[in-house]
């Protein structure tokens, strides 16, 4: 599997504070069958980011974890004016491994109007906005068509592997089942921060979507498009499938 979303660079931000901590990071998502991982510190008024500080780090936990995984590099981009300019500017500098997927991270007090317009200037600037949880933010819960025109314009959406498994609590997990019966969902990502609370895994979440979406989407979601994020490639989902991805009369009340 490939998590394009994890807080694994140790002293940057909220996710691991030391290097044990990134250490013991990558082995569990290894253990759990991770074969790439992405660094994605967060860019946002509380947290600077800093590239070559970035690349210092990676390179260290790379060479203490000795191969178990490959590890690259991206942001979590909180949209702010000061940061939208800065990616135009420089377009490599937040996108995962340095080619054009832009993780996208919107405040749970606001949503701007304009939205749409920040999209497409960072897709004339040649990147993709991928928006990460949409499924834990209360504001993007109430807005799902909001959510379909940005997809239908360019936009991709990544869940957490958690919300699919009830982590994150009941409202994320049912907004997520009705983001993928929409077929609005691009990728499922770990948001690793810890090795307790909020682990750098996806395995569960991969059986899950085996079982209630058939093993063609739990594809596409953990391996496919998560890895043409890396290349740069464009992402695609297969065709659903009618005996998996509608939900029966009894799922509703479950």
């Amino acid at each position: 599997m490939i998590d394009i979303h994890s807080h694994v660079l140790f002293g940057m931000d909220d996710g691991a504070r030391t290097m044990e901590d990134s250490l013991a990071m990558v082995r569990m998502a290894a253990e759990h069958g991770t074969t790439d991982l992405v660094a994605t510190p967060h860019a946002n008024l509380q947290f600077k980011f800093n590239p070559e500080l970035i690349a210092e780090r990676i390179a260290q936990v790379r060479e203490a974890a000795a191969g178990v995984l490959r590890l690259y590099t991206g942001c979590d981009f909180h949209l702010s004016y000061d940061n939208i300019q800065d990616s135009i500017e420089h377009p490599r500098k937040y996108t995962i491994n340095q080619q054009r997927y832009l993780l996208v991270e919107f405040s749970e007090l606001l949503i701007f109007k304009n939205t749409e317009d920040i999209f497409a200037r960072l897709r004339d600037a040649g990147m993709v906005p991928i928006v990460t949880h949409p499924e834990r933010n209360g504001l993007l819960r109430q807005r799902i068509e909001n959510i379909a025109k940005w997809v239908d314009q360019g936009a991709r959406m990544q869940i957490t592997a958690q919300s699919l498994t009830s982590g994150f609590g009941r409202r994320a997990q049912e907004f997520s089942r009705e983001l993928l019966d929409r077929r609005l969902v691009h990728v499922v990502a770990s948001d690793g921060h810890d090795c307790e609370r909020r682990p750098p895994v996806m395995d569960q979440a991969r059986a899950w979507l085996r079982k209630k979406y058939g093993d063609a989407l739990a594809e596409a979601l953990c391996v496919t498009n998560p890895g043409a994020t890396l290349s740069g490639a464009d992402m695609h989902l297969p065709d659903a499938d009618p005996q998996s991805s509608v939900r029966k009369w009894y799922e509703f009340w479950r």
